[in-house]
């Protein structure tokens, strides 16, 4: 399967999760290189088209050829390679529209096999195309950042790290090429695909655009939990290391309270919490604790809210990660919140697979990059290829006939 990607903004992740897959994906970029690889962090501090971390991120396992765009053999020879292609990834607003001098239209009549997604900002019909955006921008204008943030409301929103509307339309780029593709199977033929990243965000909002379409509910950010109409008990704990851990869910059924009771009275805990005897009798119930009654049944609201306070005692006296496993092997669902670099480094990611050595020859070491995180039992995902060195593949255009606008890597 073979995907050519003309490097922009929003399609790096969608073509890394295609090659990630199996796919042969080559991105095509300007003789001068990709914006994206003047973005910083540089490998070593050291600004280079080639070191850039946000370009190894979005394109490992990808091959790269140069194309100049601005002239019209240029544009041929990048229309020739597109001619070999069953998916190509362009940002519409720049390349594919209908007035572009390479349109989707033109290809499908004689490529009618050809899938075309196209990621824009906004839509290939938006009269916002060509206004400038940025990841900020996005998140805000499509939603995600109205989720985010503290409890305490005059602190402002969070802007998630790690650009997460360029992640948010990568994802949305390879299922809507994945979904096209199967079609095919059926019918022979391609289409185009239209990813408007505002909307893509603004779907990505969890059940904050569902509450306010369907009875104009009004989600309100709350600290690590959900963003939700009413307010929800706080879960986040801090523990006796100084990290911070999720407590979770509250237990429902009677041998769930008698765990805890257990856990509790393990750790010597139980005369700190007078609360503990709401526990015992929840522990005696027949049947487990309706959580839509806090607030209404005296009975529940104590025993949910000494569970609460008991998880919470629990947590504060164990290192994170310790509290995390106990509590997964004691049968409640948590989570420690782990630096990233803890988090790399976890044996359960190391089992997993997800620290994956890749050579970088022109560096002379090795690199770790985070490897995909699913498994495939009959088709194996297998270690990625470095990213691509500016130019380093425009051989495959040499195959195609060469041209003088197609120029080497300097």
């Amino acid at each position: 399967m073979r995907v050519i990607e003309i490097s922009d903004q929003f399609t790096g992740v969608g073509g890394r999760v295609l090659a990630e897959l199996g796919a042969d994906v080559i991105v095509a970029e300007p003789p001068e290189g990709s914006p994206q690889r003047l973005r910083p962090p540089f490998v070593d501090d050291t600004p280079d088209p080639d070191r850039s971390l946000r370009w190894w991120g979005a394109n490992a396992g990808k091959r790269s050829v140069t194309v100049d765009l601005e002239s019209a053999s240029g544009t041929a020879a990048l229309r020739a390679l597109m001619r070999g292609a069953d998916v190509v990834i362009a940002a519409g607003s720049r390349i594919g529209a209908d007035s572009s001098p390479i349109a989707y239209q033109e290809l499908a009549a004689t490529h009618p096999g050809l899938v075309w997604v196209s990621v824009t900002p906004f839509g290939l019909d938006s009269d916002r195309a060509d206004r400038p955006v940025t990841d900020l921008t996005m998140l805000a204008g499509g939603g995600p950042i109205w989720n985010a943030g503290y409890d305490d409301h005059s602190i402002p929103p969070i802007r998630g790290a790690g650009d997460q509307s360029i992640n948010i339309a990568g994802m949305y780029t390879a299922i809507g090429a994945l979904v096209a593709l199967t079609e095919r199977d059926h019918s022979g033929l391609g289409q185009l695909v239209d990813i408007n990243v505002t909307a893509a965000c603004n779907v990505t909002c969890e059940q904050t655009t569902y509450h306010w379409l369907v009875n104009h509910g009004v989600c309100t950010r709350q600290t690590g939990r959900h963003a939700y109409p009413v307010r929800s008990s706080p879960v986040q704990v801090r523990c006796a290391d100084g990290h911070y851990a999720t407590t979770g869910v509250l237990p429902r059924k009677p041998e769930e309270f008698a765990r805890l009771a257990q856990w509790l009275s393990d750790l010597g805990l139980t005369e700190e919490l007078p609360e503990a005897v709401f526990l015992e009798i929840a522990a005696e119930r027949s049947t487990p604790v309706d959580i839509g009654a806090i607030g209404t049944d005296d009975e529940t609201t104590a025993i949910l809210g000494a569970a609460r306070e008991a998880i919470r005692l629990i947590a504060s006296r164990l290192p994170a990660k310790e509290y995390f496993m106990t509590s997964q092997r004691r049968g409640f669902p948590a989570g420690a919140i782990l630096p990233p670099e803890s988090a790399f480094d976890d044996e359960h990611m190391q089992a997993r697979g997800f620290r994956v050595p890749v050579e970088h020859d022109e560096l002379g070491r090795t690199i770790d990059y985070p490897g995909v995180p699913y498994l495939f039992s009959a088709t194996p995902v297998g270690p990625p290829t470095r990213p691509p060195l500016l130019g380093e593949h425009n051989s495959i255009l040499d195959a195609l006939g060469g041209d003088s606008a197609v120029r080497p890597a300097p």
